[in-house]
């Protein structure tokens, strides 16, 4: 497994975008992704790394790419250095185990949300108004319910510091066309589904996810990360008790510890415990490990 990795530093290689998470260099055909240990609640970076965090989501995106290439083309090329532009190998001990070679698709500019349960923002909007991102729900659903039908709920990309915003069908049709936000639309559900009654065998829920779609010679790929702890939550389902917050192998264990603290959900962040980073770092190795066993 890698070592812990904040920042990747590749002085030779052309550095298109540090964001959140993942570090994208140009090399020319293709994108090198190398995914960091850094991890964001309520679009804030927090100081400390979490051990294995890239390692994790890494292995669990090429898992999910490769179990859905029947459904929708993906941008993953290789996980393997050694498949790499040799330029890129002399950044071996930082990218091993933590980088995709990737396809340069042309990403859209919506996010595809599929939720599968009321959690989240979801439940709070359902409390004041029966709907999530206005899709009217049935009465009497409780916390973490689970919905008989996923619904989709695209949302704009904002740029980072900034939050995303929940989005209609009818406004995702007006950004992309009604060919292409049929055709993301239909494509999210259909991996949602497959993914939520594997993941069921593994003993986890996916209560949602959030999925990412670029065009490549004007052929629609799967980009992004795959189903990971920081696109998805991820619940435990034996421990699922509809009715109240579940735990969770994903970071909203993070987001329950920072919603105990008095701070503004702004930069700077707050010091994280190390007892929290520790944990943080087990669920997601969990989370891999239980996926892919």
């Amino acid at each position: 497994m890698s070592r812990l990795l904040t920042q990747s530093h590749c002085p030779q290689l052309k550095m298109v975008n540090r964001g959140k998470v993942r570090d994208i260099y140009d090399l020319g055909e293709h994108l090198l992704i190398v995914t960091s240990d850094r991890i964001s609640a309520f679009d804030v970076i927090m100081d400390e790394g979490i051990p294995q965090k890239g390692y994790v989501l890494t292995q669990i995106s090429k898992f999910w790419f490769e179990m859905m290439a029947d459904l929708v083309p993906h941008h993953l090329i290789s996980t393997e250095v050694s498949d790499f532009p040799a330029i890129t190998h002399q950044y071996r001990d930082q990218l091993e185990g933590r980088s995709m070679l990737t396809r340069k698709a042309a990403p859209l500019p919506v996010e595809c949300i599929v939720r599968g349960y009321v959690s989240g923002g979801g439940w709070k909007e359902y409390q004041q108004k029966g709907s999530i991102c206005g899709i009217p729900l049935p009465a009497g659903l409780g916390e973490s319910a689970r919905l008989d039908a996923p619904i989709f709920t695209p949302s704009t990309k904002a740029d980072l510091g900034a939050h995303d915003e929940n989005i209609s069908f009818d406004q995702a049709v007006e950004i992309c066309g009604t060919q292409m936000a049929q055709q993301v639309r239909d494509t999210s559900l259909k991996i949602y589904q497959r993914a939520r009654e594997y993941a069921a065998g593994k003993g986890i829920i996916i209560a949602d996810t959030k999925f990412e779609f670029g065009l490549y010679n004007n052929q629609l790929l799967w980009i992004d990360e795959a189903l990971t702890p920081d696109s998805s939550r991820f619940w435990p389902s034996d421990q699922y008790a509809p009715g109240r917050p579940q735990p969770s192998f994903d970071k909203q264990f993070l987001r329950d510890y920072l919603e105990t603290l008095d701070w503004g959900k702004k930069a700077p962040a707050p010091p994280l415990p190390a007892e929290i980073v520790q944990k943080t770092s087990e669920k997601y190795l969990e989370a891999l490990k239980q996926l892919t066993a």
